[in-house]
This record gives structure tokens, sequence and C-alpha cells, in this order.
């Protein structure tokens, strides 16, 4: 196999790894009653299933947006256009209408790194933190199908197995 073909394959991999993630970040935020009140999750704060809920939610969060960034990256690299500055990969895919804006992506970034350095145990902070990646789920969710739509129309390649693209596709129904 040769180099392409193995970035390529590569790329089909991180298709199929966004419409996966995707599809179990919207498993756990479809556990909730959105918008959560932080005198809920006060009232509620030692309830595990609704904690563990929660933490999936953030790394679920995490992972999709990071594995974004792969792909974004990748299907740039596979594109030749310059992907040396991810702030270059967002202008890229903005202008190809995949992102629908680099302001909003770097808002879900910043949500996301706090979220992952902050301790936070005021109930009110907690559940806007998770109110504010529930409303920023739908742009990577978004990101995501016209990312996949765009390396399937621009390069020929799609998921490498097909497993979760009918999942992924009710995401929008």
């Amino acid at each position: 196999m040769n180099v392409l073909d193995e970035e390529r394959r590569h790329l089909s991999h991180l298709l199929e790894a966004l419409q996966r993630c995707a599809y179990f970040l919207d498993y756990s935020e479809r556990k909730m009653a959105w918008p959560l009140l932080g005198a809920d999750l006060a009232a509620k704060r030692k309830d595990t299933e609704l904690f563990e809920t929660l933490a999936a939610i953030n790394e679920r969060f995490a992972k999709l947006q990071d594995t974004l960034a792969v792909a974004m990256r990748h299907t740039a690299l596979l594109m030749s256009e310059e992907s040396d500055s991810f702030l270059k990969v967002l202008s890229f895919f903005e202008k190809l209408g995949v992102l629908e804006s680099s302001e909003e992506w770097q808002q879900s970034r910043m949500a996301r790194n706090i979220a992952a350095h902050d301790y936070e145990t005021n109930y009110e902070a907690i559940a806007e933190h998770f109110n504010t990646l529930e409303s920023l789920s739908g742009m990577l969710f978004r990101t995501a199908r016209n990312l996949v739509a765009r390396a399937e129309a621009d390069l020929g390649i799609q998921p490498a197995t097909g497993d979760f693209t009918r999942e992924f596709e009710r995401l929008f129904d």
C-alpha cells in the first residue's frame, strides 16, 4: 500500500470515529432534561448515575471535538491545503461551509478546556457549563456531518465500515 492510500485509509477511520463519537454524545445528552438547573443538581449532588452521565457528556464532547480537529487537519492535508496552523484549517473549512463559524468552534474549545481544568462545586456554574456544552453539540454534529459529506464529494472517502452511518444520520432527523 502506498503512502497516499494509507493516508486515505486513515481518514476513513477518522470519519467513522466522528460518527461514533457523535452517536455516543447524543446518547448521553438524551438521558438529560435540558436545560439543567443548578438547584436540581444541588438536590441530586449524590446521584451517581446523574454525575456519571454528566462526566460522559464532558468526555464525549471533548472526544468529538478532538477527533473533528484531527479529521479536519487530515482532510485539509489530503486536499493539499495548508494545515500548519489550525486557524488556517478552521478558516478553510469555514469557507467551504463545513464549519459554520470559526468563532463558535473556538468558543466550544474554550468551554471544553475550562471543564478539563475546573473542579467547580457551585451547582449553578456546573449547570451553566453543561447547558453550554449541550448548546454547542449541534454545531459539532453538523460539522462532522459536513466533513463526512465533503470528504466523500471531494476525495471519494467514506467512513471505514459504515457501522455508525445509519445512527449518525438519525441525529439530523
